[in-house]
């Protein structure tokens, strides 16, 4: 996922999460992703640093008081009736579904069979996205705060690839994994233009103790500084993955009210 924003079916537009304890929680965010000499994210707002508004982090009221504690992300599909429908028939949930005065269908949040939230939103065209301050989008080469990935870990992956493949129109692309000397593949998820935007993995291996929840990928500037700000802010670091040489290449988190996130160099 190489783009902040991509309109099509499958392409993920943001992601939120509704939060007890919203002022401390804000801080946590403002302190763990604006790290580095150039920060991708704003302290005073968590918008980009192109002032895109990418994840929100809103309170917990009463009208989201049966949200559960996830980073939740915003998949665009063509149809949002359909998807919901799907969803339903494929053992599912709905735990909030908007529609307009005519009865037509603006967006919903589901739960997966696992127990995962996302929302879904009809396909957003390039031109209706916000810049904030007015700012074109830039060369992607330069360092960019977005969704970078994202990535389910569950116990039985391929129904949770089937069920995502029908409900929001993903297609999935073989992943060759090893566990204890046996082989077996988790999965690649697809848009419609063939971009990779996701992965769906079996709860083993390096996975084996990670929650069933969409977890985010957000690039920082100084992923080492970022997780001792998580420390030192009151999260807990689940998990660090490094390369052969040493480098960070990622990092599971979880914040202080409990809901987990990935972290990785920008």
């Amino acid at each position: 996922m190489s783009e902040p924003f991509v309109p099509g079916v499958g392409a993920v537009l943001s992601a939120d999460i509704a939060v007890p304890e919203h002022q401390p929680e804000v801080r946590f965010y403002s302190r763990v992703l604006s790290t580095g000499e150039n920060p991708l994210w704003r302290e005073e707002d968590l918008m980009n640093n192109l002032g895109m508004p990418v994840i929100g982090l809103g309170e917990r009221s009463a009208e989201y008081a049966d949200l559960p504690l996830q980073w939740m992300p915003h998949i665009q599909v063509a149809d949002v009736a359909a998807s919901v429908d799907r969803a339903i028939n494929l053992g599912g949930s709905v735990l909030m579904y908007a529609k307009d005065d005519d009865g037509k269908s603006q967006w919903a949040v589901l739960l997966d069979p696992n127990g995962a939230a996302f929302g879904i939103i009809p396909v957003v065209p390039a031109e209706a996205i916000s810049l904030g301050d007015g700012v074109a989008l830039p060369d992607m080469a330069a360092p960019v705060g977005r969704i970078y990935w994202l990535d389910l870990t569950v116990s039985g992956a391929s129904t949770t690839r089937d069920f995502y493949s029908k409900v929001v129109g993903w297609s999935a692309q073989n992943v060759e994994m090893e566990d204890g000397g046996e082989r077996y593949a988790d999965y690649n998820m697809l848009g419609e233009d063939g971009t990779v935007i996701a992965g769906v993995c079996h709860a083993r291996g390096v996975n084996a103790d990670l929650p069933p929840v969409w977890l985010i990928y957000l690039p920082v500037g100084d992923l080492a500084e970022s997780l001792r700000r998580v420390r030192n802010e009151g999260g807990d670091v689940v998990q660090v993955v490094q390369g052969k040489g040493g480098e960070y290449r990622y990092a599971v988190v979880r914040d202080p009210v409990g809901a987990y996130l990935a972290l990785m160099p920008g």
